[in-house]
């Protein structure tokens, strides 16, 4: 198993809409292409506060390529995005990394 950490840097004060659309709608649709989430998590203390971190666990990468592409594609997600974003964009930078756990790693 892999993890994907994913970071959002929000145009300032857009943090409450977008954990608005992860909460009410891209996690639905997540569910339907089989996406799997391993967590969420906002800055209490920190460089930002307008600043999402998440993880996502995948099977291999062909499993997060087949899932993430069939995602990115589905019109429900192109449609909701869309609406979600009509007054601007919610998210300034997205950054992944991909992590492989080491040996000793409490999380496989």
């Amino acid at each position: 198993m892999i993890h994907e950490l994913r970071i959002y840097d929000c145009v300032p004060g857009k943090l409450p809409d977008l954990l608005k659309r992860f909460d009410t709608i891209t996690l639905k649709i997540w569910d339907k292409h089989g996406i799997r989430q391993a967590g969420f998590w906002t800055t209490v203390i920190g460089e930002s506060n307008q600043r999402l971190y998440y993880l996502l666990a995948w099977d291999s990468l062909a499993d997060r390529e087949r899932k993430w592409n069939a995602f990115q594609s589905d019109p429900a997600w192109i449609t909701a995005r869309a609406e979600t974003e009509a007054n601007g964009p919610i998210v300034a930078q997205v950054t992944n990394e991909i992590l492989a756990p080491t040996g000793f790693s409490a999380v496989k």
